[in-house]
């Protein structure tokens, strides 16, 4: 079964409960989002179309039905149905979940956020398109003693941002194309709230972690990473996080019937990775190459 193209949406008119969330996984053991052993809460739904998005299940914010050719037994009549197919080759993308349920899944990886410094993090799809439901569940999580992140590209007002914010530990922020318009042509992305958002953030003394997604084409440049350092720099923000392209995503756009632009193009490599490196750690920042 393929999937239609998703609309153009925003996080300003999805409607969103503070009892029940729409989400599409949860990773565990994960050590790229945030510090230590991470629990990762993936929300469905994204008001961007960013090319290179390593999750396009998270981009429609409805539930929808996917097949699976390599498990699937042809059965006849289809039941076209994941939850009385045999085989599983028919699965739903997305669930909902209460507040109650979703704090009771994540709890049972405890032991591992108290032995290695981790906790939970939110991350989609873009989070602050169900923020009052995320502002109550990471409350409760920091009520329980967990370590809270969300993974963001700031692009809500602010107040939808801020509460949701001022429940994390960690704020981890991607900062993407810095031309303005070329942000909202190919992203959908409003650059300039995102950067006013930041500076909010930063001024408010919440620990936000910018970071650059290095895609060849469109961020991959010295002068993209320039533009960056060069707002990062009056905010006081020293610490910045490159995350280098990948194509692991691909077959997840097959799945879906989508057409993956980013086909063929090439990982950056060591030397395009290490002159952006040596660029920010000249200008005086923490750089890690990696969530």
């Amino acid at each position: 079964m393929t999937l239609s193209a998703a609309p153009r949406i925003s996080c300003e008119v999805l409607e969103t409960r503070a009892d029940v969330a729409r989400i599409f996984n949860i990773q565990r053991y994960s050590l790229n989002d945030g510090r230590g052993i991470r629990t990762v809460v993936f929300f469905k739904g994204c008001p961007h179309r960013c090319p290179w998005c390593a999750n396009p299940e998270s981009l429609s914010p409805h539930i929808h039905t996917v097949r699976r050719e390599s498990k699937c037994l042809h059965c006849s009549p289809c039941l076209r149905d994941a939850d009385e197919c045999p085989s599983g080759a028919f699965e739903n993308i997305g669930r909902d979940v209460t507040l109650d349920a979703l704090v009771q899944e994540v709890m049972k990886d405890e032991v591992f956020f108290r032995a290695s410094g981790g906790g939970v993090t939110l991350s989609g799809g873009e989070v602050l398109m169900q923020a009052p439901f995320a502002a109550r569940f990471l409350a409760r999580l920091r009520q329980l003693g967990v370590h809270t992140a969300m993974e963001t590209a700031g692009d809500a007002p602010l107040s939808r941002l801020l509460p949701v914010a001022n429940q994390c530990d960690e704020v981890l922020f991607d900062l993407k194309i810095m031309d303005a318009r070329q942000a909202k042509l190919v992203l959908n992305l409003n650059l300039p709230r995102v950067l006013a958002n930041f500076c909010h953030l930063a001024a408010s003394g919440i620990c936000v972690i910018p970071r650059i997604p290095l895609i060849p084409g469109y961020t991959l440049s010295q002068e993209n990473l320039q533009r960056v350092l060069a707002f990062l720099q009056p905010t006081g923000v020293t610490v910045l996080h490159l995350l280098p392209f990948h194509a692991y995503s691909e077959p997840k756009y097959r799945l879906l019937g989508r057409d993956w632009t980013m086909k063929g193009i090439p990982a950056p490599s060591a030397d395009e990775v290490g002159a952006l490196r040596q660029r920010a750690e000249q200008a005086g920042f923490q750089v890690t190459v990696g969530g």
